[in-house]
């Protein structure tokens, strides 16, 4: 993907989603499980209109959302991209990427990707689902892989793609009142997307977009 061609920082907040946060005790790793388990009717939103380009059929990509249980909560694990990648440089994003001929499954993929990313080895990782596909702007189908991670565990960022791992109270992001839409003019259209601005951390675009979904599968 090339540079983006605007700061989304700097564009004005169209509107606020708002939707009542998520239930705190719904939050917990039993409730949790027990929603992948049992998962309610729910409609995701819109994935990301296509940039045009990518040609062909979209690349099959996972991401891990590393729920990290914390003694005080259940936080998200991201990382930030190097500002050198040609892919969403600079921006936060969940560990992941591409499929490999190798890989058994689409959980696979998340899995290896994350432990090639940030040395997250997949024995801390139960994994309990999955959202539907996310089909981003830049040709990429994302499976989004949802893990709960608990510590203690040990993490090295690959240095080529990794410039920071942090992590964000998933309450916070299972907010309504901390999802801004924003929307940019390009030469493609105008295009709308969401933020969740925390602390100096701007997560937007399809890390966010992931987020609404698992947001909405949570309230369903």
């Amino acid at each position: 993907m090339p540079k983006t061609p605007f700061d989304p920082t700097q564009l004005p907040i169209e509107a606020i989603a708002g939707e009542a946060a998520v239930l705190l005790e719904h939050l917990a790793p039993d409730w949790l499980r027990q929603r992948f388990a049992q998962p309610p009717e729910w409609t995701p939103e819109p994935s990301e209109p296509p940039l045009g380009l990518h040609r062909g059929e979209p690349t099959p990509a996972s991401v891990l959302v590393p729920l990290v249980l914390r003694e005080d909560g259940v936080y998200l694990l991201l990382t930030m991209r190097t500002a050198h990648l040609n892919d969403h440089a600079g921006q936060v994003a969940f560990p992941g990427g591409r499929a490999e001929p190798a890989d058994a499954d689409a959980v696979d993929t998340a899995l290896r990707e994350t432990e090639e990313e940030i040395g997250l080895d997949r024995r801390h990782i139960d994994v309990i689902g999955t959202l539907p596909l996310y089909y981003t702007g830049t040709g990429y189908a994302v499976t989004p892989v949802v893990g709960l991670v608990t510590p203690p565990f040990e993490l090295k960022a690959d240095p080529f793609e990794v410039a920071e791992i942090f992590e964000v109270p998933f309450q916070f992001l299972m907010d309504g009142a901390n999802h801004q839409r924003l929307a940019a003019e390009l030469p493609s259209g105008r295009r709308t997307f969401y933020a969740m601005p925390y602390q100096n951390y701007f997560i937007w675009g399809a890390t966010a977009g992931m987020l609404r979904n698992l947001f909405h599968f949570l309230r369903a």
